[in-house]
């Protein structure tokens, strides 16, 4: 082998080290990004913290009406999310648990916002619901009023309602069962 196959393979050996270092590196950050952003509470863009909520009236999966202010004196969980969201997937076991665990115990109940005029169909929202087992109730979102209104950006988003229908917290990313619980126990 002469000196300049043992430069090149040198050379390549430093790039390979260099890129194996850059790539960790990229990793690392974007699993500090991921760590960060769930369950990050963000400033209030449209309903004002403290302010009454904006009261709504939306069908449940089931077909039942109900408004926002029907569960006055209750703590509230209002979650927009859209089946096709894939952090809104992530989210919803935790929410199952802690609802199926704490609903009773915290006066707490969760309301689960579909964006069905993005989801397509009630029986794709169904398909959804049915593969988590989810028991709180899902209203169905037929077009962009109530998102506007809360002014929705991304999802999920979550909204903590006190027992006095006020806006205690906008939360922007996934929750875990360990966050809901510290948001809910921090509303009155």
């Amino acid at each position: 082998m002469n000196k300049k196959n043992i430069g090149l393979i040198l050379v390549l050996i430093l790039v390979a080290i260099m890129l194996g270092t850059y790539i960790t590196e990229q990793i690392e950050k974007s699993k500090q990004i991921k760590a960060e952003s769930i369950g990050r509470e963000v400033e209030l863009v449209g309903a004002e913290k403290g302010k009454l909520a904006p009261d709504f009236t939306l069908q449940t999966l089931e077909g039942d009406t109900v408004s926002l202010s029907d569960y006055k004196g209750k703590k509230i969980v209002l979650n927009f999310w859209a089946s096709w969201c894939p952090p809104c997937k992530a989210e919803m076991p935790h929410m199952q648990d802690y609802y199926k665990k704490y609903a009773d115990k915290e006066n707490v109940v969760i309301l689960a916002a579909n964006l069905t005029y993005e989801d397509g169909s009630k029986d794709k929202v169904q398909q959804f619901i049915d593969s988590f087992n989810i028991t709180f109730p899902i209203l169905m979102m037929g077009n962009k009023e109530v998102v506007n209104t809360y002014k929705v950006i991304s999802l999920p988003s979550t909204f903590m309602i006190d027992t006095d229908g006020r806006i205690q917290h906008q939360i922007v990313g996934p929750l875990d069962q360990a966050s809901l619980k510290e948001y809910v126990h921090s509303l009155k």
